[in-house]
């Protein structure tokens, strides 16, 4: 009988720790920088079939942010970009990082001290490649966008290294030009 208790605890441990494995629905609380503003939204969680992630997103973008990749250092489409706007989640448009936080850390990915707001991003410990890491996932969709390490510049001291291909960059708009009289 003790056999059989022990037996149905442990089971039931196993299916609590994967009932948390399974993405939650619901909602999440962001902040979104629209001309400048910040601004507390609240977004429904988006949850998707691994096939429908695959009609979605191109093949890299797949593999980084659905299959926790990581591409090529110097290959990625924004890691020498310096144009001033929001870099965000490339599976929900979550925005994640401002340019203004974005630093050169000679890596070959683009690397942030800070992300637009706490609540943006999603930590989780990562212990792959013989090591414990802590990744950086999105909050609303479960994309894998990279890790963050404890050796960044100054106010925070982090930096937040990213892969291209889990995000898309907006561009800051300009704002209207007023014409000479």
């Amino acid at each position: 009988m003790k056999k059989f208790i022990f037996l149905l605890a442990v089971f039931s441990l196993m299916a609590g720790c994967n009932a948390q494995a399974e993405p939650e629905e619901g909602k999440v609380e962001v902040i979104e920088i629209r001309d400048g503003v910040k601004t507390r939204i609240t977004r429904d969680r988006v949850l998707k079939s691994e096939e429908e992630w695959k009609q979605i997103l191109a093949p890299e973008e797949f593999k980084v942010a659905r299959k926790k990749g990581t591409e090529k250092p110097y290959s990625g489409k924004t890691w020498d970009l310096h144009e001033k706007g929001i870099y965000q989640c490339v599976g929900c448009k979550n925005h994640l990082y401002h340019s203004d936080t974005k630093f050169e850390s000679g890596t070959g990915w683009p690397s942030f001290w800070a992300p637009i707001a706490p609540e943006n991003i999603k930590t989780e410990k990562d212990v792959s490649f013989f090591g414990v890491r802590t990744e950086i996932v999105c909050p609303v969709c479960d994309a894998h966008i990279g890790h963050v390490f404890e050796d960044g510049p100054q106010p925070t001291g982090l930096r937040y290294c990213m892969n291209s291909a889990a995000m898309h960059f907006e561009k800051e708009a300009k704002p209207a030009e007023i014409p000479a009289v």
